[in-house]
């Protein structure tokens, strides 16, 4: 609402005399308990106009209706001028742009930006806690493309260390030479069962030792297994060829799983970088750091940063035998990144957890003079719970991916039939529709929270189509498909449209507003702008639905714009909700 920032400028300088910013002036939408579409905040401006924030507001607003011919009236109250916007102004916004369905993608503003998700080990399946990241990192993605970037999608896969050993020993041990043919189950479960099943057998082995008199520290140090586990590392690091065929073997399998449940999220990613490949960059890093006195060594040869005057601790960054720690091999991979792409921006979906370990990896960055690091960005997001409690991966009690995509399937399928709307589908219209519908509702219900908020996930809530989710917003896009298609038109063209009822306007000031929706979740990184808009949009038509008369209004150029309104709110739907990575239904 440009016009209302310039005119309120105008009106300040006619009426007072002076001269201000259009940063001073604030706009906000009007709230719903009031008349109007636009707000200009008074309070500010009593210092040039000398005058309490009401009479500031009425002679604005005077000058406003006076001289703008898009404002038909306004009211105060208190310190808040609520504008009213002519129908003919919205009218105008539909048709020159919404109507033609002329936004959703901003033009490049030629940056480039890496965003990295997902970042699996390789011993154990998918969980839930992964599904939050995936959809995270993927939806950004996409957002920031529409918003005219570059993207780059990046996957770091942590393939390597004494974790994968564990899977690969209790292979070794108790495997019988079992592979995802001969047990029919998905490579990374396969190995997720061994990563258990070492767990498992560890724990037995601390309790017999415990037994024996070890304390707790002591068992878990000298358990047999433990130590072949680390013997096993040892032997990778040095290359020992049965170890690295034996883990190119399971790591294969774990990758053809992994694949499986990318596909059926809907995810996907333009470059992996590998753990094993990472793991040793770093080292030059710190030779820089060294030499530019950022770092420093110790007795023990060990080289830490001291970050106490920054509020921080002192971080060891390389151990005193020479050995990388996990703060070595991020401060490589960050760069090879950066001179792999170029990019202005790199974002790190991670979960906040890691909070901290990225305030000291982008603050040492900066330290090490790295102009490429005031582009780095840690996209920390809340942990997911179901009712049930918190998730224990080396319990084997983890929320399983497959499993929980495959129960959201299910209870579509179940919730579908129970409300009889698909007696007309075919078997295979039937499959792709619960595909849709219980997919939409996951990955709704995960993105419509603000990402900085862990999140109780509720697979029953998730999917009623009454509620604030994904399939009552996939319901309302089915609904204007089958308005439209009952129609039977090519297209709704209307001429002589001059009033509008107030659902009208609501719905093209709502349809106008994506784009500005679209920049916040970009500038913000955030898919909850969108999704909660996407459900605001359909709640609004809904009510426009029931409210208005589409098909049978009598008169031909109303219907056209009744019906052109509704195709409009469909793709804005379509669009807001592909970002999210949802797919819509035609029919429901």
């Amino acid at each position: 609402m440009d016009f209302i920032v310039k005119g309120t400028l105008e009106a300040v300088k006619a009426l007072y005399n002076a001269d201000l910013k259009e940063s001073d002036i604030n706009l906000q939408e009007t709230r719903k308990e009031f008349q109007g579409e636009v707000t200009v905040v008074t309070f500010p401006l009593t210092r040039v106009s000398k005058k309490s924030p009401e009479q500031t507001g009425t002679e604005i607003g005077e000058y406003l209706v006076g001289n703008l011919s898009q404002v038909s009236g306004f009211n105060v109250i208190k310190g808040f001028l609520n504008i009213s916007l002519t129908d003919a102004f919205l009218l105008n916004a539909f048709t020159t742009k919404i109507s033609k369905d002329d936004f959703g993608q901003i033009s490049s503003n030629g940056k480039k930006v890496m965003v990295e998700y997902s970042s699996p080990n390789t011993n154990k399946p998918l969980h839930l806690g992964h599904i939050r990241n995936n959809l995270l990192g993927y939806s950004v993605s996409e957002i920031l493309a529409a918003s005219g970037y570059e993207v780059v999608k990046a996957n770091l896969v942590n393939d390597r260390g004494i974790h994968i050993c564990k899977s690969m020993l209790a292979w070794q041990k108790f495997g019988n030479g079992e592979t995802p043919e001969s047990s029919g189950l998905k490579g990374d479960k396969l190995v997720g069962n061994y990563y258990v099943i070492f767990d498992k057998e560890y724990k037995k082995q601390i309790d017999e030792l415990k037994a024996q008199g070890q304390t707790e520290d002591e068992a878990k140090k000298n358990a047999p297994l433990i130590k072949e586990a680390q013997s096993m590392l040892q032997k990778w690091e040095a290359g020992d060829e049965e170890i690295i065929s034996l883990w190119k073997t399971m790591n294969s399998w774990v990758y053809a799983g992994f694949d499986v449940t990318y596909n059926k999220l809907g995810v996907s990613f333009d470059k992996y970088y590998y753990e094993s490949d990472t793991y040793l960059l770093g080292k030059d890093i710190i030779d820089e750091g060294l030499e530019k006195g950022v770092f420093f060594k110790k007795e023990d040869n060990s080289v830490w940063i001291d970050l106490t005057a920054d509020g921080l601790d002192e971080k060891l960054v390389l151990r005193g035998d020479g050995t990388s720690v996990y703060i070595t091999q991020d401060l490589g991979t960050a760069e090879l990144k950066y001179k792999d792409f170029g990019v202005d921006e790199s974002i790190y979906v991670v979960g906040n957890e890691q909070d901290y370990h990225f305030k000291v990896l982008f603050l040492i960055l900066q330290k090490l003079g790295k102009s490429w690091a005031k582009g780095l960005y840690h996209l920390s997001y809340g942990m997911v719970d179901l009712p049930s409690g918190k998730m224990k991966s080396r319990e084997g009690t983890v929320v399983d991916a497959d499993d929980l995509i495959q129960e959201m399937i299910d209870t579509a399928k179940q919730r579908t039939e129970e409300l009889g709307k698909v007696e007309d589908f075919s078997e295979e219209e039937k499959e792709k529709l619960y595909r849709m519908i219980g997919l939409g509702a996951l990955k709704y219900f995960l993105l419509k929270v603000e990402p900085k908020k862990r999140l109780l996930f509720d697979p029953n809530e998730s999917i009623d189509f009454q509620g604030h989710t994904g399939p009552f917003i996939q319901y309302t896009h089915a609904r204007i498909c089958s308005v439209i298609s009952k129609a039977n038109s090519e297209g709704f063209t209307f001429s002589g449209i001059e009033t509008l009822t107030q659902t009208e306007r609501e719905l093209i000031l709502a349809l106008d507003k994506f784009m500005e929706t679209l920049e916040i979740a970009a500038k913000e990184h955030s898919p909850a702008q969108i999704a909660n808009y996407a459900f605001d949009l359909a709640k609004l038509y809904n009510k426009f639905y029931h409210e208005e008369s589409i098909l049978k209004v009598e008169d031909q150029q109303l219907k056209n714009f009744r019906l052109s309104l509704s195709s409009a709110t469909a793709a804005v739907i379509r669009k807001a909700m592909n970002l999210l990575g949802i797919e819509v239904p035609v029919k429901m």
